[in-house]
């Protein structure tokens, strides 16, 4: 039994159901994950085929509408929590990031498109046939969404777009984007949000090497008059920043129990090898010191997980603020640099060898930290609306 094993064992929040997910999710893990995540993290990519299994194995359509290829019946949020915690057991957050990037692509389809839209996107999606990736973020603009240069101009009966995206997670696989372009004036009043096809004149990306998440593909985008129909439009001409907002605020929910995960990956790790190495005559864990930080590990985490599980079922009652999902952003990313440094210590030197699932997740911590919104950008966001301004 895994230490999540046992906070849903004790939790009001879960019951036989969400076992029964955790199992069949970890199965597949098992199956077709750990075997070839090493050489998916050194190909720098996830295979395409990997999609597809997911969704056979009832993975991609978790919580998402029957009538789309979904499973949502039955199914709520903590659902999803025990499949993300279930498909961070290999250690790798580029895994997560990359095979359920449909997570932050999807949504503002399946809430703002037409029905023509979501019929034509998400069953192919959900089928893990086709990828989606959203994007967002740019060069010049980070966390400033409402600053965003990348511009759709109205010529005739179509939009051109020109402009660029950074950081976009299967930027290079993906064959849908959900993007985020100025369609009128400056500030959050003129943003739209807008579906942009891969094989569209004009759009190319470029692959990034980064410091971690290396089997999650990621590019930067470039829009050079990229001709876009107008049924392609999301919602409603310049509607699109509240869809990125909603979006955000599931995007740092997701985020923060994925902290919660990884840390427990490296308390796990930390736990089995204190509990064999032997240091001055003695199993590493019989010194006091080392059962400290143990402990003090399992508090953090502990204490963030209460957090992202009342989180959660604020989010399901419709009792959710964006403060508390962004105060939870910064907790769970400072919990997992805390518990990934301390469990880094009593791996030593094994810790900082290729392979271990401690090294992998230590050099991940930052994406947490930075992506989704900076910690600056959280506490400042949580600062305005609990009116501290």
């Amino acid at each position: 039994m895994t230490m999540f094993d046992e906070w849903r064992a004790r939790s009001p929040y879960y019951d036989e159901s969400h076992e029964a997910v955790a199992q069949s999710v970890r199965r597949f893990v098992e199956r077709e994950v750990t075997p070839h995540i090493d050489a998916w993290e050194d190909a720098r990519e996830l295979p395409r085929e990997l999609h597809r299994k997911a969704a056979e194995a009832g993975i991609l359509g978790l919580g998402y509408p029957e009538e789309y290829g979904g499973h949502s019946e039955g199914f709520d949020i903590f659902h999803s929590l025990v499949q993300s915690e279930e498909l961070a057991r290999p250690g790798a957050g580029g895994l997560t990031a990359s095979l359920m990037t449909h997570g932050i692509g999807l949504p503002p389809i399946l809430k703002m498109g037409s029905e023509e839209m979501k019929r034509r996107i998400a069953p192919e999606v959900l089928a893990g046939e086709k990828i989606i990736a959203l994007g967002i973020t740019e060069p010049s603009g980070g966390s400033d969404v409402a600053q965003l240069k990348t511009r759709a101009e109205k010529v005739g009966n179509k939009y051109v777009v020109n402009g660029s995206k950074m950081f976009i997670t299967s930027g290079m696989r993906a064959d849908y984007y959900t993007v985020a372009v100025r369609t009128g004036g400056a500030g959050m009043g003129g943003i739209s949000l807008m579906l942009i096809e891969k094989d569209m004149p004009g759009f190319t990306q470029t692959p990034l090497e980064k410091m971690g998440w290396h089997c999650s593909d990621t590019a930067a985008l470039y829009f050079d008059n990229v001709e876009v129909p107008p049924e392609n439009l999301i919602g409603p001409e310049n509607a699109g920043f509240m869809g990125i907002m909603q979006n955000f605020n599931g995007e740092r929910l997701g985020m923060a129990h994925g902290c919660c995960a990884y840390a427990r990956v490296c308390l796990e790790e930390a736990v089995a090898w204190a509990t064999t190495r032997e240091t001055f005559g003695k199993r590493l864990a019989q010194h006091q010191s080392i059962r400290i930080k143990l402990a003090d590990m399992a508090r953090q985490i502990e204490a963030t997980q209460a957090w992202v599980d009342l989180c959660a079922w604020q989010n399901r009652e419709g009792k959710a603020k964006p403060a508390d999902f962004a105060m939870l952003k910064v907790q769970a990313t400072r919990m997992l640099e805390a518990v990934a440094r301390e469990a880094a210590q009593v791996l030593g030197g094994a810790s900082y060898l290729k392979g271990s699932k401690v090294e992998r997740i230590y050099r991940e911590v930052r994406v947490n930290a930075i992506g989704g919104g900076s910690e600056e950008i959280m506490l400042d966001l949580a600062g305005r609306q609990l009116g501290y301004s």
